[in-house]
């Protein structure tokens, strides 16, 4: 890219997981969640499971069975459909909406591992890698959690209670719009301001 991007071309992208297999320790998409550069969603929908769910996560997640197999909403999508998106309606969509865009996120390998949608590691900002935020908190080895880069840069509270995708998303939106200018100039320079994900999750960047 040899410009900075425009607003437009920016989608952040958040999840959440509930656990399936031995003791819920898989985790499996649950409900996903896109905003734009402005913080306004493109998409908020429950996914419908496509193995037993054996822990809902309800004290973090406040999921219940109920909101993944009966109707839920999903105002965002150009055909509105009735019942909890199945899984490969919701892939579909999403990889037709991240296609060609800037995807923001904190921690996105685990968002896109989950949704199973690869995305060019140059076309992502993930606030969790980013480096001068790590630096700044003279953690410069360690992930540090969205709720402290929340307080840390912008002096905001987020993440009270349940697990809320969209708050995430919007939150990971501002934290990279707050300092768009320097991020995308570092990398107008050909240099990369971000540590590199975990090796295990490489397969989710193209």
């Amino acid at each position: 890219m040899s410009q900075y991007p425009t607003p437009d071309q920016i989608v952040s992208l958040s999840t959440v997981c509930v656990g399936v297999g031995l003791g819920g320790s898989t985790s499996m998409l649950a409900c996903v969640s896109l905003t734009i550069a402005g913080g306004e969603p493109l998409l908020d929908t429950f996914v419908r499971p496509t193995m037993q769910v054996t822990d809902y996560r309800a004290a973090t997640t406040g999921i219940q069975d109920s909101q993944l197999f009966s109707s839920t909403q999903m105002p965002f999508l150009q055909t509105p459909l009735e019942d909890a998106v199945s899984f490969d309606q919701l892939q579909q969509h999403v990889a037709n909406t991240l296609s060609g865009k800037i995807v923001v996120g904190h921690c996105l390998w685990n968002d896109l591992s989950v949704i199973g949608v690869p995305h060019p590691a140059v076309s992502t900002r993930d606030v969790a890698l980013y480096q001068p935020f790590s630096n700044a908190l003279k953690s410069p080895h360690r992930i540090i959690g969205l709720q402290t880069l929340c307080w840390e840069f912008m002096r905001r509270r987020c993440q009270h209670g349940l697990v809320d995708p969209i708050e995430d998303s919007r939150v990971a939106i501002d934290l990279y719009r707050s300092h768009a200018t320097e991020w995308e100039t570092t990398i107008l320079r050909c240099n990369w301001p971000s540590s590199l994900p975990p090796s295990t999750f490489s397969g989710c960047y193209l």
